[in-house]
């Protein structure tokens, strides 16, 4: 056995039988794996029958994300493979994929059938009867029902037996898998469909062309978890992909470029190089992707040069690759001539407030009892914007006291909570010195009223 990690710690479980692929499809599949960056125990079935069937072999089976069984036609005749597959089978929440080596899925199945291998693993089964427990061959029977009938991958009819090219098709079907919930996300999204559906349209997936779509807006309107949802739903339909957070921050400290980089070039080709600055960074990416249609989310940008240091062009990228980027600033999305293909996320309406309140402050989707008229009161004063729903219902839960919420609610009218006040800074602050100004004469003194007047005035002060 191969251990490359402790026990508990892999993503992958291979399980084989036979020589004939011991050092061919198998060795092949583990290697590419392990360059992938994929954790991968592999069971060389080198332990003579009769051996206990060894403790860390099954906390290796348990623990893995995925198992994937290699049938051959000396699959069955192994009582430590059939052991192994009974443990799969028996594993919640793990991903069996199954590959048809030299035996057709339905002699899997059957564990019978007309062909060699029908006919061999039938006898195989006939040997285990004779010799060992019927509950137990009836397990493995069992087990081998399931695994035969899942979809997976049969060499013989895929890509016209070129192993090569199914070892490739099998470990981005792995890497995606192990992707797929990467980017967390809160079960109690309110409203996210009709933003997923505005900007599926933008994105045009089944489109070979590269695109660049844009999500702006101010701070708390959702961006990111609009972006997080969209990134969930299509990395599958990609080779690749990179989620890369919070931007405008990472990229503040000195080598925060760099650090980004380094994470897309380690999340889409599990690629580790020692990066010594961005302009080295940039060079190893622009020569990598040519072929690769990549899905990447840029979070939080709010200058072009940080696309220009992450991705520089899209002609660096394969057909169909789709870049995402979240931002305050629509500007950054007009200077990568992505203005036409941007989404602007509205506020929520009266209904979509209350139920996202709700959900954080009694834990339900309507309000409470004897609450209605004061959870409408406080959305109303959010103006819609999601982050200051979740941080105040997050407040008021479990504060029975009706007073705590009046009073919150007079508070609320006069100053933002500190959360979201600090979210919302973000974007005041990064305005220049002469935009504050302008800001501050808007809020304090020019609201509702016609923009000649201001206009006129900002003009004199240059």
């Amino acid at each position: 056995m191969d251990h490359k990690a402790s026990v508990g710690e892999y993503d992958v479980f291979l399980s084989f039988r036979g020589p004939n692929i011991r050092h061919t499809f198998n060795d092949h599949l583990y290697t590419n794996l392990v360059s992938a960056g994929v954790r991968t125990f592999r069971d060389n079935n080198d332990i003579p029958e009769g051996v206990e069937f060894a403790p860390a072999l099954l906390k290796a089976i348990t623990k893995s994300r995925i198992s994937i069984p290699i049938f051959t036609k000396g699959y069955a005749s192994s009582k430590w493979c059939l052991r192994e597959l009974a443990e799969m089978v028996k594993s919640k929440g793990q991903l069996i994929l199954p590959i048809f080596y030299d035996v057709e899925p339905s002699a899997v199945r059957h564990q019978s059938g007309d062909s060699d291998a029908g006919r061999t693993y039938e006898e195989a089964f006939r040997e285990h009867e004779s010799h060992s427990d019927g509950k137990t061959v009836t397990e493995w029977r069992e087990a081998m029902t399931k695994v035969g009938a899942l979809q997976g991958w049969e060499v013989k009819k895929i890509a016209d037996g070129h192993e090569g090219q199914l070892i490739k098709m099998i470990v981005q079907r792995v890497l995606m898998e192990l992707k797929r919930n990467d980017m967390v996300l809160s079960n109690n999204l309110v409203g996210i469909d009709d933003h997923i559906n505005n900007i599926m349209r933008l994105l045009e997936v089944s489109s070979s062309e590269k695109r660049i779509v844009g999500i702006h807006g101010m701070g708390g309107i959702g961006k990111t978890t609009i972006a997080k949802s969209i990134y969930n739903k299509l990395l599958k339909e990609f080779e690749c992909g990179s989620f890369l957070a919070d931007i405008l921050e990472t990229a503040k400290p000195h080598r925060g470029i760099v650090t980004l980089q380094k994470q897309l070039l380690a999340d889409t080709l599990k690629w580790y190089p020692d990066i010594a600055n961005a302009n080295s960074g940039i060079n190893a990416i622009q020569n990598r992707f040519l072929r690769t249609k990549v899905l990447i989310v840029l979070d939080d940008l709010n200058e072009r040069s940080q696309f220009d240091w992450l991705v520089g062009n899209l002609d660096w990228f394969g057909p169909g690759t789709r870049i995402i980027v979240t931002t305050r600033d629509k500007k950054v999305l007009i200077d990568l001539e992505a203005d036409g293909t941007s989404y602007e996320p509205p506020y929520m309406n009266l209904v979509q407030s209350v139920e996202l309140f709700s959900i954080h402050a009694f834990r339900m989707k309507l309000p409470r009892i004897g609450y209605e008229k004061i959870s409408n009161d406080i959305a109303l004063t959010t103006g819609g914007l999601p982050l200051a729903l979740e941080v105040i219902g997050s407040f008021l839960f479990g504060k029975n006291d009706i007073q705590i919420w009046e009073d919150t609610l007079e508070k609320l009218k006069k100053m933002p909570d500190d959360k979201v006040q600090k979210a919302l800074r973000i974007s005041y602050d990064g305005l220049n010195p002469e935009q504050q100004k302008i800001f501050l004469d808007i809020a304090c003194l020019f609201i509702g009223m016609d923009k000649t007047y201001p206009f006129y005035m900002w003009d004199d002060c240059g």
